[in-house]
């Protein structure tokens, strides 16, 4: 019996030391946490300036941006908004060519909707012109009547502001959220010049082109062609006929001496 008594007591001790060592090892393994996702890069920030320093030249315009402050507009829905802006940028050139109407006449605040005018407030990429086309004519940066018709011909962008007619020539930079088109004109908002516009000029005739002089002569109805007659054969035409005229004198003033 006290046998028996041992046995469960040593019985009992061991499971006590089991149970011990197990809650030992519990409160000694670290917590396990889940990874915390990395946050999202923050959007890189785009300095139109730059841009518009090493392409082009777009000098004039970017001089026209800055004069009217409207460059710190640009850059603020570029940076500063979800929906990302879309620029129309005239070369130097397009600006040197302009000559009716001129820019010269307009007030600060006209000058201001001119460049808000080459803007959309939006980001689109080349292929989003197609469905620009179905919806134009489509507001600009400047709102109210400002706006532009977009047109897609076989993959090319045409822009039609009333006064301008030109179409985007090459990308400058389309990555969201901005897009920089270059456009062969300025564009001229009616909304400012007015409706009275012009007639556009009517292209130049094309050029009459004079046949070789080594080309062949034109083809009788026998297939040979017509040599043009010398000098020398019109002569002796006219030898024959004087010969022949001369016989028939002889011969009536002949049969006259006869009945005489």
């Amino acid at each position: 019996m006290e046998k028996m008594e041992v046995s469960m007591a040593l019985m009992i001790s061991a499971l006590l030391l089991l149970f011990s060592s197990a809650n030992a090892q519990k409160a000694a393994s670290p917590p396990t946490f889940s990874p915390t996702p990395a946050p999202a890069p923050a959007p890189e920030h785009v300095n139109l300036t730059d841009l518009l320093s090493v392409a082009g030249p777009f000098h004039t315009f970017l001089n026209y941006l800055e004069s009217t402050k409207v460059l710190e507009t640009f850059q603020n829905q570029a940076n500063n908004t979800d929906e990302g802006i879309t620029i129309f940028v005239p070369k130097d050139d397009a600006f040197k060519s302009l000559k009716k109407p001129s820019l010269a006449n307009l007030t600060q605040d006209q000058l201001k909707q001119l460049c808000l005018f080459h803007a959309l407030p939006h980001y689109y990429s080349f292929a989003d012109f197609k469905n620009l086309s179905q919806m134009s004519p489509v507001s600009t940066y400047a709102g109210g009547d400002y706006k532009l018709n977009f047109t897609d011909v076989s993959g090319a962008v045409h822009i039609d502001s009333g006064w301008s007619r030109t179409k985007v020539s090459s990308s400058v930079h389309s990555t969201d959220p901005v897009a920089l088109y270059q456009v062969d004109k300025v564009l001229l908002p009616e909304a400012i010049f007015g409706t009275d516009i012009p007639p556009m000029p009517a292209p130049a005739p094309a050029p009459d082109v004079a046949p070789p002089a080594d080309a062949p002569s034109e083809v009788s109805d026998g297939g040979a062609a017509s040599p043009k007659s010398s000098p020398g054969t019109n002569s002796s035409h006219r030898n024959i006929n004087w010969g022949i005229c001369s016989q028939l004198i002889l011969a009536v003033s002949g049969l006259m001496v006869l009945f005489l």
